[in-house]
């Protein structure tokens, strides 16, 4: 009986996140639809979306970011942001993770979902990992999108990895690109998003949601075979960071 109550409650709270989600996208359509009809317009769209739409999520959900900075991220400056995948409040962290404007690298599928997909396919870059033309048309239009000052976000792993795995292999693109824009990689944690809001449907909770940012890793001078290298280091410091998390 308690176990069937509790997931009554999850299933009300998961429904409540669905909301927050939604809300903000109506509430503001005429200004996201404005925002996103020319890609010299998307710093207002970032900024809409960072303040208006995740911070109320991360809040309205009882998530309470908490940040350890190793090194400030500089405002007008190009980055190449990572981070570990294991949620759908990835998404919503590293918008408040970042002032800067950045853009997302992202699946093709989540442009399916109503409403949000509308704006995702938009303003993100959408691959499909399965085709090789897909992913040549990542980089034609990261490389637009650096050119323009913006930042890049990729989830290196590639997709959300099996609940036990900790941190799933890296795929290299996301170090090519910054390579060849000769731009910082700055790799980060998310230490709490497999606990706070899974996939397992049934599971997660209100609480703190740790970040660190880690001293950005400096690609000049390196060159597109060097991507292996700068892959490995990345992936060794967000696995090191989260298995400390995960001992404490």
């Amino acid at each position: 009986m308690i176990t069937f109550f509790r997931n009554i409650g999850i299933l009300i709270w998961r429904i409540w996140f669905y909301l927050l989600v939604l809300i903000p996208i109506l509430i503001f359509f005429p200004l996201l639809l404005l925002f996103t009809a020319s890609e010299k317009l998307y710093p207002q769209f970032f900024w809409i979306a960072r303040n208006l739409w995740a911070r109320p999520i991360l809040y309205g959900m009882g998530f309470f970011p908490k940040f350890k900075r190793e090194e400030e991220i500089v405002k007008g400056k190009s980055y190449m942001l990572i981070a570990n995948h294991t949620s759908m409040t990835d998404i919503m962290l590293m918008l408040a993770a970042s002032k800067n404007p950045f853009v997302f690298v992202g699946k093709k599928e989540l442009a399916k979902i109503p409403i949000f997909g509308f704006f995702y396919k938009r303003t993100c870059i959408l691959v499909d990992r399965g085709s090789a033309r897909s992913r040549k048309g990542v980089y034609d239009s990261a490389q637009k999108r650096l050119s323009q000052g913006m930042s890049i976000c990729i989830f290196p792993e590639g997709k959300v990895p099996e609940e036990h795995i900790l941190l799933d292999e890296f795929k290299d693109g996301a170090f090519r690109l910054a390579i060849e824009h000769q731009i910082p990689v700055v790799p980060m944690s998310f230490a709490d998003n497999k606990k706070r809001f899974s996939y397992t449907f049934f599971s997660g909770s209100p609480g703190r949601m740790r970040v660190t940012i880690h001293k950005f890793l400096s690609t000049e001078g390196l060159k597109v075979e060097d991507k292996k290298e700068i892959s490995k280091t990345a992936r060794e410091i967000i696995l090191a960071e989260l298995t400390a998390y995960d001992a404490s």
